[in-house]
């Protein structure tokens, strides 16, 4: 299809606010034994065509995108109208299993998270965290209520869409390290299945051609070893291009060079295909004028990435399709479309897996499962997904025979004592139906130990560093709570030389009031555990509120000091604070900056 068509598509996203898997047999029945995993869980392998579970049960994954976090706002949207845990209960309470996750490479760069509501108790918990961090409770919450993620490097930055996996200001030595760092970052969470390694290629991409600037199959091979080099248990989802021998079609929905050049991965059984298809609320295309349209629908699929499927050569996951159903023709594709994934009721998980575009309302060329209130369901578009959703996957993340039940999660986690290389913490017993069997403790996202008891020390720790720890109970089947809240702890010791920089910047200025954005970066070689700036204004400006620090004001004089949550930073780190103030905004004034 054409550049500026898609192009247009994606501006309309970001103008518009600047799936869990099916566990059917086959055939015949499948009698649980005790000892047997729970459908669906641990992490996923391929055979054929066919996803299976840690227990080799086939899987589907029948999904949603839920997009935000690779645009400017650097969070999923929707969060300035609702919690983000009501979200994904009604994803999951819709029939959708897995959220696709778009995000852009701006993340890894310690972004802020902007237009998050917190009233009325509303995303209390993602209060002060960046947007990796937010993306860890958004995977939590989903694990805990039996979805699985998919991460989606959707752009290189939240600018906008890029042809190749690189650009001149993020470079394919950046792509390779992010992948692998947030592959690291989700080793051991199984609620995270795999990632998406770049959105929708497209010319001067290429398939087969062997120029390794171009050749986006070769690249995924690259970019999928990173990812398996860092957690070889996720699954690693490659989009076609946009143009193979000449043959044009959807980005990243040209699929046909896959039979004679498939991706092949340092860990076998890992590879799934993912094509995009959509309706002429995006583009047209020529097969809708077809005489012979939508029945000559299977035959442009089968050509494309359908026959991958069909000759048995990998899982095709359709990682995108959507409209906005206003035309005859679309609703035509759409019924077309469901009916070549194979409908549930005859095919069971034996079928195409996919993710639907979008969640979100705001998609401007397709809109979303829900509408612009963010909590009305379009039931006529949910609707034509009925037939190839997933309802019978199992709930939660457990483990183990007939017991599903998951522990209450541990409460007053608390840090007991510190060292320059140890933390150690406590915390109060979990319940259990079947009874607690011990104790995961994480450090951020990476599991930093086990225990049995409810205490823990934990001595892979760095000195003069900040760090978050949660717990999570086990039971003998398996099953695992969800998160303790969590606790922050620094330990001793300076670690070497800090120093630091604020860069304060006006935002508006409306005459009775200005609102400002200050960047706080550690310029020194060693991390610091918190920071206190000062400065003092030429006139009357008085602060009025404050979010993400704390601060004094004294006459002209402001003093504002670091949370318990944003003070710890490593070399080279920022963090972010706002505030709003009156009347006018004036002069910027010298930031006096320290770190200790």
């Amino acid at each position: 299809m054409l550049h500026p068509l898609r192009a247009l598509r994606r501006a309309a996203r970001i103008a518009a606010f600047s799936a869990a898997a099916l566990l059917l047999p086959l055939a015949g029945t499948v009698t649980a034994q005790a000892a047997e995993p729970a459908a669906g869980s641990g992490y996923w392998h391929t055979s054929g065509r066919q996803i299976l579970d840690a227990g080799n049960h086939p899987v589907r994954i029948a999904g949603i995108n839920w997009f935000g976090f690779e645009t400017a706002n650097y969070v999923p949207h929707g969060l300035w109208s609702r919690d983000y845990k009501s979200m994904i209960d009604q994803m999951r309470s819709l029939g959708y299993n897995t959220i696709r996750l778009p995000y852009s490479d701006d993340i890894f760069a310690g972004t802020q998270p902007a237009s998050i509501n917190y009233s009325s108790g509303m995303n209390t918990d993602l209060a002060g965290l960046d947007s990796l961090q937010v993306m860890d409770r958004i995977v939590d919450h989903a694990g805990s209520v039996g979805m699985k993620v998919i991460l989606d490097r959707h752009r290189p930055d939240s600018g906008g869409q890029s042809a190749l996996w690189y650009t001149s200001a993020v470079p394919e030595s950046t792509w390779l390290a992010n992948l692998k760092s947030l592959a690291a970052r989700y080793a051991g969470n199984d609620a995270v299945v795999g990632i998406d390694l770049h959105n929708e290629p497209h010319d001067p991409a290429c398939w087969g051609c062997g120029d390794t600037t171009k050749d986006w199959r070769l690249a995924a091979q690259r970019g999928g070893n990173a990812v398996l080099s860092a957690n070889p248990d996720l699954l690693i989802f490659v989009e076609g291009v946009q143009t193979v021998d000449g043959v044009s079609g959807w980005w990243g929905g040209n699929l046909m060079g896959v039979g004679q050049y498939p991706v092949e991965l340092s860990v076998p059984h890992k590879v799934v295909y993912s094509a995009h298809d959509y309706a002429t609320s995006v583009a047209q295309q020529p097969w809708f004028t077809d005489a012979s349209f939508p029945a000559n629908m299977p035959g442009v699929w089968d050509k494309y990435w359908g026959y991958i499927f069909k000759q048995n050569i990998a899982p095709v996951w359709v990682g995108e399709f959507g409209t906005t159903l206003q035309s005859t023709t679309d609703q035509k594709w759409l019924k077309a479309l469901a009916d070549y994934l194979r409908p549930t009721s005859q095919y069971g998980a034996d079928s195409f897996a996919w993710t639907f575009w979008s969640w979100n309302p705001n998609s401007g060329d397709t809109g979303g499962i829900l509408k612009d209130d963010w909590t009305t369901v379009d039931t006529v578009k949910d609707g034509y997904l009925a037939s190839i959703k997933a309802p019978d996957f199992g709930s939660g993340t457990s483990s183990g025979g007939g017991d599903t039940q998951a522990p209450t999660a541990p409460t007053g986690l608390t840090v007991t004592g510190t060292t320059a290389n140890s933390v150690s913490l406590s915390w109060k017993a979990a319940s259990d139906d079947t009874g607690v069997t011990g104790y995961d403790v994480y450090r951020g996202s990476t599991k930093a130990g086990t225990a049995t008891g409810t205490t823990f020390t934990d001595t892979g720790v760095t000195a003069g560093t900040s760090y978050t720890y949660t717990v999570r109970a086990r039971d003998a089947a398996g099953n695992t709570s969800t998160p303790s809240a969590s606790v922050t702890a620094a330990t001793t010791g300076s670690g070497g030389n800090t120093g630091c920089k604020a860069e304060y910047t006006v935002n508006g200025d409306w005459g009775s009031g200005f609102g400002v954005d200050v960047t706080v970066t550690n310029t020194g070689t060693a991390p610091g555990t918190s920071w206190k700036l000062t400065w003092t204004y030429g006139g009357s400006q008085k602060i009025t509120n404050m979010w993400n620090a704390s601060y004094t004001q004294t006459g002209a004089s402001v003093t504002v000091t670091s949370t318990d949550y944003n003070g710890g930073l490593a070399a080279g780190a920022h963090t972010a604070f706002g505030f709003q103030g009156t009347p006018a905004a004036g002069a910027v004034p010298t930031v006096s900056c320290t770190l200790s």
